[in-house]
């Protein structure tokens, strides 16, 4: 069987997401936020999903590419009578002294070669395909109404060859501008070709002003300009990926919706954006995180809505699913889960604010507030048992995983209290920090010189990788290398992929590895001075993505299928940790 692959490529601007398939089709796009239901959903339902494509007439091929440095997408397709390019983006650039990022996708379409036939077909759908749109014909565009806004499709091509689906010759270039609420009301060519340039140079000056080392520098470029459109910028949420239900494995269940922000994942992502310099989304992010803590009393939920929302209630969509993979879930049960970690993942994301000089942490007035708000949950939990980082939805323990970052946390609250010189808060932090030592090294195992996942338990768990890169262990000690070899003995595959874990939860054993465990497992590598096998495993992980570099969320051990939601963009922040991990390590001049 073929290796599954997602053949698809993602567009955005901050304000939405569009995915562009290979075939010219969009088969996902959510409008008006990231988590609204879709537009285009073939890639949950080919039926009530309605359909964006820009065919020819006879059999093609294609081929898909990025525009070097930037989020715009080129289809070429090609048959036996010519050649076109479809040129796919969302429009992003500074206008009037702020970004203008609207709810438009754009599709230029110009002849290459010869003289292609083409039919372009373009049914909106609303409601997770429960609402069908009809159209309203206009004098340049065609019109859906979804209640309470509208869908516009204003073009140069002749309303009736759309209205009909009817094959016309390609002979000069094409627009497609398709708008949701406000319409388009200039000229068509001009105002598409002005946002494209503009679009353009926007991308490739935000890349430019990248920090960003020159180990696999192409990749992480891309997965730096990935992880940029998951964040909606109206708030500063970063969503841990576009889709929903896209299965970790085929069969398994295991389909999840994941258009939200993890607090869990704070940590990896405020800590990719730190190292490439753009600050800007690093404070946005931060903003988002203070605005929840605020309105919280005794505890964080694992995930919020893009807009800080709590209910995230759960259900089951009347959908065929990807590929047949039912449920199609929308909306994500987790949020009611409890995980004790996120705390500690604030407080060491919240610290750069106040050791790094480039921020004038001396200008907020709330910093004792805020430290003392986040200790007060740490120390409400610190004995509590969790979910753990893999929201087991029926087994709660003592994680280790969950400690660490309560562990972590506090020394990073000590730091913070040090800087703002308060005593009180430092020697709070300092016996809150000794009580999480004391719970994770109650998951040692002496006898196999390993920590397990939790407290009393004998299985293992990638997450722990994480007591090295956190310094609990010294990278360093023979036990920090003696617990990585521990690891990577039961949960790396020969392939070079790491499982999560491998005993049995609440829906049987897993049979996907987790892309990001393995990076992570990069970076302990580098972590503990085995430089060369990370080079080799991070290497070796490169070919898992699809033809644009790009990387879902889990990776079948057996043929090396892309599965899970997609692009994942916790996977795509494992990359460029793991790559700045590896750099720092190799220190070699910049121009060499």
């Amino acid at each position: 069987m073929a290796r599954h692959t997602y053949d698809s490529g993602l567009i955005g601007n901050c304000a939405y997401l569009a995915h562009v398939h290979k075939d010219t089709n969009i088969p996902w796009l959510c409008w008006p936020r990231f988590d609204s239901s879709f537009v285009f959903g073939g890639l949950l339902d080919k039926e009530k999903g309605g359909e964006f494509s820009i065919l020819p007439a006879d059999d093609y091929t294609t081929k898909q590419y990025y525009l070097d440095n930037t989020n715009i997408l080129c289809t070429e397709v090609s048959t036996a009578t010519g050649k076109y390019r479809i040129t796919d983006y969302a429009p992003r650039f500074y206008q009037f002294d702020r970004i203008f990022k609207p709810l438009m996708l754009i599709r230029k379409v110009e002849p290459l070669e010869g003289s292609p036939r083409i039919r372009v077909k373009c049914e909106p759908t609303y409601e997770y395909g429960q609402m069908k749109l009809q159209p309203h014909r206009g004098s340049s565009h065609i019109e859906w109404h979804a209640f309470p806004e509208r869908i516009r499709l204003t073009t140069n091509i002749a309303i009736n060859y759309l209205m009909d689906e009817q094959y016309f010759v390609l002979n000069e270039t094409k627009y497609l501008i398709l708008t949701f609420g406000r319409p388009l009301e200039a000229a068509i060519a001009t105002t598409a070709e002005h946002f494209l340039m503009q679009t353009i140079d926007y991308w490739r000056t935000w890349v430019k002003r990248s920090s960003i080392a020159q180990f696999h520098q192409t990749y992480v470029i891309r997965s730096a300009l990935v992880l940029k459109i998951h964040q909606f910028e109206d708030t500063g949420a970063i969503i841990a990926a576009s889709t929903t239900s896209l299965p970790e494995h085929p069969g398994s269940g295991r389909n999840w919706d994941y258009r939200y922000c993890w607090l869990r994942d704070t940590y990896y992502v405020l800590t990719s954006l730190y190292h490439i310099g753009h600050f800007e989304e690093f404070e946005s992010y931060f903003n988002y995180i203070t605005d929840i803590s605020f309105n919280e009393d005794k505890r964080y939920q694992p995930l919020y809505s893009i807009t800080g929302q709590k209910n995230l209630y759960e259900f089951e969509a009347d959908l065929e699913g990807y590929m047949g993979n039912k449920p199609v879930r929308i909306g994500n049960q987790a949020a009611e889960h409890i995980q004790n970690d996120i705390y500690g993942q604030v407080l060491i994301s919240l610290l750069p604010l106040y050791s790094d000089h480039r921020f004038i942490f001396a200008e907020r007035k709330d910093s004792a507030r805020w430290i003392e708000y986040v200790l007060a949950k740490i120390e409400f939990t610190i004995d509590e048992k969790d979910a753990g980082i893999w929201e087991f939805r029926n087994m709660a323990n003592i994680h280790c995983y969950s400690n660490l970052f309560q562990w972590a946390g506090c020394n990073a609250a000590i730091k913070m209290a040090r800087i703002i010189e308060n005593k009180d808060l430092e020697q709070r932090a300092v016996a809150l920090r000794d009580r999480a030592a004391t719970h994770i090294e109650s998951c040692y195992d002496a006898e196999r010189k390993v920590y397990t996942n939790a407290a009393g338990s004998k299985h293992l768990d990638a997450s722990t990788l994480q007591l090295i890169m956190m310094n609990y262990l010294d990278p360093n000690s023979q036990k920090a290398r003696d617990h990585l070899i521990g690891l990577e003995k039961e949960l790396r595959t020969p392939k070079g992929l790491f499982y999560r874990y491998l005993h049995a939860d609440d829906f049987g054993k897993p049979k996907a590895t987790f892309l990001i465990c393995a990076f992570w497992y990069v970076e302990a590598l580098a972590a503990v001075g085995r430089v060369d096998d990370a080079v080799k495993e991070f290497e070796n992980l490169l070919q898992y993505s699809n033809h644009l570099h790009l990387f879902s969320e889990d990776i079948d051990e057996a043929d090396g299928s892309q599965w899970g939601n997609f692009p994942q963009a916790y996977s795509h922040v494992g990359l460029m940790n793991a790559a700045y991990r590896i750099a720092m390590k190799l220190d070699k001049p910049i121009f060499l």
